[in-house]
């Protein structure tokens, strides 16, 4: 490994990840010392990746946040919701998160026409329990960039991202891209079987 900070579940290899089958979630709760607000999450998280966008929340020194997906359906506050503000209510993704510690708890997509309407956004870092799905990809990965990451350490943070197997990309994974397309081209009316 390289002395190049990416997230603290990443700068050792992949870690904490560990396979149990038939795990069905968690609670996640923000980083306050007391009234944590906490989410119920009921099911196991999917397209868990390394995202460098400007807009998801990271733990302090990382360059790169860990998010996944989770149906809407299976995210529930149950703890303090009235600490929940949301970041900007204007974007796709409507993050919210703890006004007191600021830590993001989930991001709703409430345009029924986006493509991922009916998922949540989670940081299940934010989870002491252990099971939850691995990342599997980097994403926006030139977006650090836009952080304060130098132009010239992005060749050794791809480098270092592909070594322990989460392949690099600027937008999101091909699979996820497709399903941003297909959802275009329906809107279009253009979709093809």
């Amino acid at each position: 490994m390289t002395n190049i900070k990416l997230h603290p579940r990443l700068d050792n290899g992949i870690q904490d990840y560990p396979v149990i089958e038939g795990f069905v979630g968690g609670t996640l709760t923000c980083l306050c010392e007391s009234n944590k607000v906490e989410v119920k999450v009921a099911s196991q998280t999917l397209h868990n990746h390394a995202c460098g966008c400007s807009q998801c929340w990271k733990p302090e020194n990382a360059r790169f946040s860990l998010v996944a997906v989770v149906s809407r359906d299976t995210v529930e506050v149950v703890s303090n919701e009235d600490k929940l503000g949301i970041v900007d209510e204007t974007a796709a993704i409507q993050r919210h998160y703890c006004k007191d510690c600021g830590a993001h708890m989930y991001g709703r997509i409430e345009n029924t026409d986006h493509a991922f309407y009916g998922l949540d956004f989670v940081h299940t870092e934010l989870s002491e329990e252990k099971g939850w799905s691995a990342p599997k990809f980097a994403a926006f990965v030139s977006s650090v960039i836009e952080t304060g990451t130098p132009a010239s350490s992005m060749a050794d943070i791809r480098k270092e991202l592909n070594n322990m197997g989460l392949p690099t990309y600027d937008a999101l994974s091909p699979e996820l891209m497709d399903l941003i397309a297909s959802k275009t081209a329906e809107l279009k009316g253009t979709l093809q079987e």
